[in-house]
């Protein structure tokens, strides 16, 4: 058992974890340092008399923080996702479902339109020269911009709630999916195209046979980028909408009342959620190419 336990200072420090601790552990005391730098102003007028202990103390205890700390945030998240009923404004996990919903949404849009749009750009040269710097002119907008414009439109012909959300989503992941996917079906070499070529394999052949299966490294990839920015525009959509639930809504209402610890622990909620998204991704990678992800 000693021995064992002599050894463990040397495999952490040989494999990933210790410097991750390191890492974390900076980043923690930073976080505390600058959370008393930042609301040392709201506890000037009473910090008369307090040492330097209490002082620390006092600023991590605001009711209503400039920065909260990470233990409040924390305490945010247990009681927002698991000490407030289900299905009430005040748990997470209902905005969460809300703001992912319009995320699947989106993102089944987007992959789908990124596949099209892919497959027709490396069939046609004139499409490829005539759509491609659209496709790259329509990434410079601001999504802050083009939101309230697609919400407006949509809800003067009658489309509000999940549509209008959905459809910022699938605008802000269909391009990785697009440009992912025609670099994939542009990856076969001439050796392997002429190959196909001796076969007597027609256009359609070629595609199915030879191009997709060697695109899919380069699709799950942008995927894994389609998955989380879905997610960032479904909540930029709830921004201008005046939804009642969903992130977006939660961070708006955080604002407007300065709760900063609401504010942070849906952030933490969203930056948690998109992660699971890009796992899942990952997931699907791997149950389809392999464990070593079909890398040629």
């Amino acid at each position: 058992m000693n021995a064992v336990a002599l050894a463990l200072p040397g495999r952490l420090a040989r494999g990933n974890t210790l410097p991750i601790l390191v890492v974390s552990a900076c980043f923690l005391a930073f976080w505390y340092a600058a959370a008393i730098w930042m609301n040392a102003g709201l506890i000037a007028g009473r910090s008369s008399g307090l040492d330097a202990i209490s002082f620390a103390k006092a600023a991590w205890s605001l009711d209503r923080p400039l920065l909260p700390a990470p233990h409040q945030i924390l305490w945010e998240l247990k009681t927002s996702l698991f000490d407030a009923r289900l299905g009430t404004p005040r748990n997470l996990f209902t905005h969460i479902g809300v703001t992912l919903s319009s995320t699947l949404v989106g993102f089944a849009i987007g992959v789908t339109l990124g596949i099209l749009l892919a497959i027709g750009v490396d069939r046609s040269r004139a499409l490829d020269k005539s759509l491609t710097p659209w496709l790259v002119a329509s990434q410079t907008i601001p999504i802050l911009a083009i939101a309230p414009i697609v919400v407006t439109a949509l809800g003067s012909v009658g489309l509000k709630g999940l549509i209008p959300k959905a459809i910022i989503s699938a605008y802000l992941c269909f391009f990785p999916v697009a440009i992912g996917m025609a670099k994939g079906l542009a990856s076969p070499d001439s050796a392997q195209r002429d190959l196909m070529r001796t076969y007597a394999a027609g256009a359609r052949t070629t595609l199915t046979k030879l191009q997709l299966p060697a695109s899919l490294p380069f699709l799950f990839a942008s995927l894994k980028v389609a998955a989380a920015a879905a997610f960032v525009g479904a909540i930029v959509a709830e921004l201008p909408t005046g939804a009642q639930s969903g992130l977006g809504a939660r961070l708006l209402a955080g604002s407007y009342y300065g709760n900063t610890m609401q504010i942070w622990a849906a952030l933490i909620a969203a930056a948690l959620t998109a992660s699971l998204l890009v796992g899942a991704v990952t997931l699907i990678e791997r149950l389809a190419l392999g464990p070593k992800g079909a890398r040629r």
